[in-house]
């Protein structure tokens, strides 16, 4: 079983920076970020596998870069460097992990929820104009 745990969400202002983190125990395969507002659907916004391979949703393109640390204890640390915040970029943030390669799909169609099986509780970003 994969345990999800996030961090680092928190309040800023139009172009500042936050540092999102996440840790997932257990053997994982890819992690990745979505984000959600209120009565729209789960936005992928990056991800990363165990290959190196990253992918960015094009709204956060340039601004923020997910990074992985390395396995540490069954302890897998994701992060999220969000630089140039927007006012839209404010929502809750999920953490989801994958140890399936059937599901890992970075290189490819990457951002559909229903792939992943292991999600966080979520973290709240609020960015103010």
């Amino acid at each position: 079983q994969v345990q999800i745990t996030e961090s680092g969400g928190g309040a800023v202002e139009a172009g500042g920076s936050l540092r999102l983190s996440c840790v997932a125990t257990g053997i994982t395969l890819c992690m990745v970020w979505f984000r959600q507002v209120p009565g729209k659907e789960r936005e992928g916004v990056a991800g990363i596998d165990n290959d190196g391979r990253v992918v960015y949703g094009d709204s956060v393109k340039g601004r923020f870069t997910i990074s992985k640390d390395r396995a540490h204890n069954a302890k897998n640390t994701l992060n999220l460097q969000m630089n140039s915040l927007k006012p839209e970029d404010t929502a809750i943030y999920f953490c989801a992990a994958e140890r399936s390669s059937a599901r890992c799909r970075i290189g490819g169609d990457w951002n559909a929820t229903s792939l992943y099986r292991h999600w966080g509780q979520g973290t709240q970003v609020t960015v103010s104009s």
